[in-house]
């Protein structure tokens, strides 16, 4: 029987499998993909997450790869609204690092033990000193033991911990396109832009090797022909002087958005982290970190539950406390992020003016530690109050 099971081998799960194997934790990961994906949409780390990995050494390995993001411009029609300074922060790490998400999931996999993949988890059954996983692998029904079981799944994962109407969902009318292209020279190479105007929000950040992710706002009544798709977001490119984006994009992926945040995060034995617990809008790029977070804190707690043999509710009741407000707070900021950056027409003006305000002084270094996650609740590791 395993110490514990993680379910799910994104980058929540192997940062958590990581942090509990270092501490000598026998530790499986089961993992339906067959293979480690490559996916795109999770891509800048945090300051809290930075500081809160360093003492691993996984902070370092990150910002081997990563590009370090100093500041971030809003934009309207070409023209300067506001810069968010995180270079101003009073952190240790005053950026946002940014890499694509199968980079940070290879960083993560190197601590962790080698998944069990094609392993479709049916059920995770709580017993008195135990928890059952049902699981498909290889076409057989198998049953494992664990001590703890974490579910790290996603969104996939959230039935196999709450009852159906449980949590509840709110699903957003937007849908956005997003694509990684390569613009050769740029005329801000390190510096993430927000594109503010009447057609909707178009965010620009860098990445590694001279790329840069474009998100733009869609219609969510128009055509979702993969080539149309493709179409409208080198149009929307095109419109905000990004020519060389637009010539470079030859598929758009088309995705909605939805808030979930659940009520609890364990169950006895059980628990659940990431996107199975809380889901946000990608606008403002804050889940992955909400969930890194989610492991990082809860893994010494799982690792002393394990080696004492007594469960730490104390800690526990407060690490689930301090997770679910940080969930509620990154909601919150996630959905007037998506509300920012619908197209507006005649408030236009007054959308300009308001984030004119926001990012000036005195509240932009508010909400320069607002986007940088300065105000979740653990996030006081290596953040100066000064």
């Amino acid at each position: 029987m395993a110490d514990v099971v993680v379910v799910g081998a994104g980058p929540v799960g192997m940062l958590l499998a990581g942090a509990l194997r270092r501490r000598d934790i026998d530790v499986e990961v089961l993992e339906r993909r067959p293979a480690a994906g490559d996916g795109t949409r999770a891509i800048g780390i945090h300051a809290p997450v930075l500081s809160t990995l360093e003492a691993s050494g996984v902070t370092d390995r990150l910002l081997t790869h990563a590009v370090r993001v100093h500041r971030g411009e809003a934009r309207s029609n070409g023209r300067l609204l506001g810069t968010v300074r995180f270079d101003r922060l009073a952190t240790r790490f005053p950026f946002v690092a940014t890499l694509p998400q199968a980079a940070t999931e290879a960083v993560l996999a190197a601590d962790a033990p080698e998944p069990l993949r094609g392993a479709n988890v049916m059920a995770v059954l709580p017993r008195a000193e135990a928890v059952v996983v049902r699981a498909g692998i290889g076409g057989r029904p198998v049953e494992l033991e664990a001590k703890l079981v974490v579910v790290a799944a996603g969104a996939g994962g959230r039935d196999l911990v709450y009852r159906p109407g449980a949590v509840r969902r709110r699903e957003y009318p937007d849908r956005y396109l997003m694509t990684d292209a390569t613009t050769g020279h740029h005329a801000d190479p390190d510096v993430a832009v927000v594109h503010l105007d009447r057609d909707g929000v178009l965010e620009s950040f860098p990445l590694p090797g001279g790329s840069r992710r474009f998100v733009a706002w869609d219609d969510p009544r128009a055509d979702d022909d993969p080539a149309a798709q493709a179409q409208r977001l080198r149009d929307a490119l095109a419109r905000r002087g990004e020519h060389a984006a637009a010539d470079a994009v030859q598929t758009a992926t088309a995705f909605g958005v939805r808030r979930v945040v659940a009520p609890r995060l364990r169950n006895g034995r059980i628990f659940s982290i990431g996107d199975a617990a809380h889901e946000v809008s990608p606008i403002g790029g804050q889940g992955m970190n909400l969930g890194l977070l989610d492991a990082a804190t809860l893994a010494p707690l799982l690792a002393s539950w394990v080696t004492t043999g007594s469960a730490p509710d104390v800690e526990l009741a407060r690490w689930e406390t301090r997770r679910l407000r940080s969930a509620r707070l990154a909601a919150a900021l996630a959905s007037m992020n998506t509300a920012l950056g619908r197209p507006l027409r005649a408030a236009d003006a007054a959308r300009r003016a308001g984030v004119r305000a926001m990012l000036a002084p005195p509240s932009a270094p508010l909400f320069a530690r607002a986007y940088a996650m300065g105000f979740d609740a653990d996030a006081e590791r290596g953040w100066s109050r000064g």
